[in-house]
């Protein structure tokens, strides 16, 4: 590694797992290279930190958000209905409204620490600032599908495949008219707001645009595979494999239950760690299963595990707070999920087929390209019934397709080396930010 310039490296997430825990195995492998690494988050990630050995700057401008407070903080979320309200809601609450807040704790921690890259989730609403007023290269990652609006696409939100004809072509068009103009003009205006506020520029775009032009470079976690082919692909993007969180240390003897050798067939369903609502896909999963020929591997995420294994007390049932997914997915047959970008990733390169069911929180995005390249079957909904479920499965046991494409997925996401690529792109992002002084441009005193 070139030792001719700084390596000083702040890192940073929105308040959310699916945020944070993609960064981790980075910024340990950055740290075992000597850099300098520092993480800027939510206390409620301080313990995390502290284990991955890596000083915490907690939020002190920043309000204090995390997927346990959210709805406590904003109730009136519960309300919303429509998935493009609670896409608004979140868009303007959790992203927009927090990135000058995430700015002023930066320019302090810069103080202390004169960090000479960010490294963050492509959601962070610090990056803007960080990259136009700081004058500090940013690099952002992509923890879910592309966010960038394409001509040649629906806009992101609306889950929408790629239309196939010149009408349906036509029709995206017109709907990306109605998404900035309409749908989400209160969230765009909100955004436009603030950045006028600090006089950096945005030539009207919306969050999903200005979150990679606003970016040095953005590293998409996933591979080109797994998305949908644009000819006007932003050039700062590129496509690093999959990222995983950090695992630790090996431990001398992983997961296992007898059982996993004694059914046909065996299911892995989760709804991740944010959901706590089992009813959703956990109870009806199963439901669905109970006495069968399968044996159902369910992880809670610590949430009513113990009621669950009260009321489904049958042998081909497994039910446990968490297990890790490196050591269970090899063992199954298809995973059942709501849908959450990790626990996908990670469910391909174990070249496993999935179920998925799942709207809110950008997961219809990641379903509607699991069902469009056929790696599973798309559910399209929150609330899947038993008889969904079970006629899903059997489907993908049916049809062996589904595991065929997964299979040649997980071969292209060999063909990457995420860290050492990552590790590629901020060398030349440190390179350049030594040649360039720490500017703060004016800005109103908060």
């Amino acid at each position: 590694m070139n030792n001719n310039y700084s390596r000083k490296i702040l890192f940073a997430n929105v308040p959310g797992d699916g945020h944070f825990n993609p960064l981790t195995g980075l910024a340990v492998h950055l740290k075992s290279q000597g850099y300098d690494v520092r993480w800027y988050s939510s206390s409620y990630y301080a313990n995390k930190i502290s284990k991955l050995g890596i000083q915490h700057y907690p939020f002190q401008r920043a309000m204090e958000l995390n997927t346990e407070n959210f709805t406590e903080i904003f109730p009136e979320r519960q309300r919303i209905k429509s998935k493009i309200g609670k896409l608004n809601f979140d868009m303007e609450h959790l992203f927009i409204k927090r990135g000058e807040e995430y700015y002023f704790d930066l320019l302090d921690i810069h103080e202390q620490f004169p960090f000479d890259l960010l490294v963050a989730d492509c959601f962070f609403f610090g990056n803007p600032f960080v990259a136009e007023k700081m004058k500090i290269p940013v690099l952002a990652v992509g923890v879910v599908p592309l966010i960038e609006n394409s001509r040649d696409l629906a806009p992101v939100g609306l889950a929408l495949h790629p239309a196939k004809t010149i009408a349906g072509k036509l029709v995206h068009a017109g709907l990306r008219w109605v998404a900035d103009k309409i749908m989400f003009r209160k969230s765009i205006r909100i955004l436009h707001e603030v950045l006028d506020r600090h006089c950096i520029p945005h030539n009207g775009e919306n969050i999903f645009d200005l979150a990679i032009k606003k970016s040095t470079l953005l590293l998409q976690s996933g591979s080109p595979g797994f998305e949908y082919d644009r000819t006007d692909l932003s050039e700062n993007i590129r496509y690093i494999g999959p990222l995983f969180p950090y695992e630790g240390k090996q431990k001398a003897k992983p997961w296992f239950d007898e059982r996993l050798n004694k059914y046909e067939r065996v299911i892995l369903v989760t709804q991740g760690t944010v959901e706590k609502d089992s009813g959703k896909l956990l109870i009806p999963t199963l439901e669905a299963f109970k006495n069968s020929n399968y044996l159902v591997v369910v992880t809670t995420g610590g949430a009513g595990t113990a009621e669950l294994r009260w009321r489904f007390n049958q042998p081909n049932f497994i039910i446990e707070d968490r297990i890790p997914f490196s050591e269970v997915m090899p063992y199954a047959d298809v995973y059942i999920t709501n849908g959450g970008y990790g626990g996908v990733l990670l469910a391909i390169e174990n070249q496993l087929p999935m179920v998925v069911a799942g709207i809110h929180e950008g997961k219809n995005e990641i379903n509607a390209r699991i069902g469009y390249f056929r790696l599973g079957i798309n559910l399209r909904t929150e609330k899947p019934n038993p008889d969904q479920l079970k006629k899903a499965v059997q489907q993908v046991f049916a049809d062996g397709s589904y595991r065929r494409n997964v299979q040649q997925l997980s071969m292209e996401f060999r063909q990457y080396n995420p860290l050492t690529m990552a590790e590629g792109y901020i060398n030349e992002l440190m390179i350049m930010a030594s040649r360039k002084p720490f500017v703060v441009a004016d800005s109103p005193v908060y």
